[in-house]
């Protein structure tokens, strides 16, 4: 019940979420919702509350909101007096707006889930050494358990994953580190080696062979807030980092992941705690915002590529063109959800009903 519940809670927030943004923009802005839709047919529930019908489907995949006149090719007769409302007869830039809103929507809810996390309480691993590992470049230079690194080559450093960061990009680099030892400050030379250990790019990476102690630091209200930014930065380097490796041939298209590793991950995270489930649900709502925004026809990101050709043109995309690009981005869609099916498919049955990668 756990990976039900997990699943059907993080997917529904956030694909409410994302279509509330485009919702709002759009009345704010005068354009008539025709329908708000959660899921994909069939229809579970349908109410008529004013001029929106809204839908709670059966397929809990995605969700959308339709416009009145959205569609520039649609044969779809307006009503003189509705005209003004329609999305098509709105200038660009507001079209522009009511577009990005929904990727927008799932990009500030994570900065929000985060910067609460941070403000109830999450810890923040500082930067003291737990053990050190034997014939380690740590060991060889002296480093020892308990050593709270206060600085790496002159810059200030107190929580664990900054320190991390400095060191795996500097194998075979000379690093100074300034550690406090017994109340006194001492300044140690070491010199990361390559390690046979993977980042999540599956890249070498430097390492000196130390693991944290565990201590951790609370933060202020104005620290946390910080944080919780810092860490939304983070997350967006990493999903975009991902999808430029994946473009590049860096990274095998065996490593996307789909909807049965989300079930896992929920339902795993809310084993663990709100905390984990809510830092998951950060997560994926980052790579939902990001993931929109690419210049696929059919998601979000393809649509503001039509509006940035009708910038150029002075007139909207029509026609076959618009036709054909469409067609061509729903099989790359299919495309994607039948490669991450399978991804999710194959791993189960090598490895069982495990994250492990």
């Amino acid at each position: 019940m756990e990976y039900f519940i997990g699943f059907i809670i993080l997917l529904g927030v956030l694909i409410f979420v994302h279509e509330c943004g485009h919702f709002a923009v759009a009345k704010l802005l005068g354009v008539k919702v025709q329908k708000f839709s959660l899921g994909f047919p069939p229809a579970a529930v349908k109410r008529q509350w004013g001029e929106t019908e809204y839908v709670l489907s059966w397929i809990p995949l995605g969700g959308y909101v339709k416009l009145l006149g959205e569609d520039p090719d649609s044969t779809e007769e307006i009503p003189p007096e509705e005209k003004h409302r329609a999305f098509t007869s709105k200038p660009l830039l507001s079209r522009v707006a009511i577009i990005i809103a929904g990727p927008l929507s799932n990009y500030l809810l994570a900065v929000l889930l985060l910067c609460t996390g941070y403000v109830a309480g999450w810890p923040v691993l500082a930067s003291e050494v737990g053990k050190v590992m034997d014939q380690s470049p740590a060991m060889q230079a002296g480093l020892k358990s308990g050593d709270k690194v206060v600085a790496i080559n002159g810059e200030p450093i107190w929580r664990w994953d900054d320190m991390r960061s400095m060191i795996e990009k500097s194998a075979g680099q000379r690093m100074n580190f300034s550690v406090e030892r017994d109340g006194q400050k001492i300044d140690l030379d070491v010199t990361p080696a390559l390690s046979e250990q993977k980042d999540a790019f599956g890249e070498s990476v430097g390492r000196i062979g130390v693991v944290p102690s565990g201590d951790s630091v609370k933060l202020g209200f104005g620290s946390a807030i910080v944080e919780g930014l810092r860490f939304t930065g983070y997350l967006t380097k990493m999903v975009w980092m991902t999808l430029v490796k994946l473009v590049k041939g860096e990274i095998s298209a065996k490593a996307l992941s789909g909807p049965i590793t989300i079930v896992q991950a929920s339902g795993e995270s809310l084993k663990a705690g709100v905390f984990s489930f809510l830092f998951l649900m950060s997560y994926i709502s980052v790579n939902l915002a990001i993931i929109n925004l690419l210049p696929v026809p059919i998601l979000d990101g393809g649509h503001l590529l039509f509006f940035a050709i009708e910038a150029v043109i002075r007139k909207p995309v029509t026609g076959k063109i618009r036709d054909v690009a469409v067609h061509a981005g729903l099989l790359f869609i299919v495309f994607l959800m039948a490669l991450v099916f399978y991804n999710d498919i194959s791993r189960i049955i090598t490895k069982g009903w495990t994250l492990q990668p």
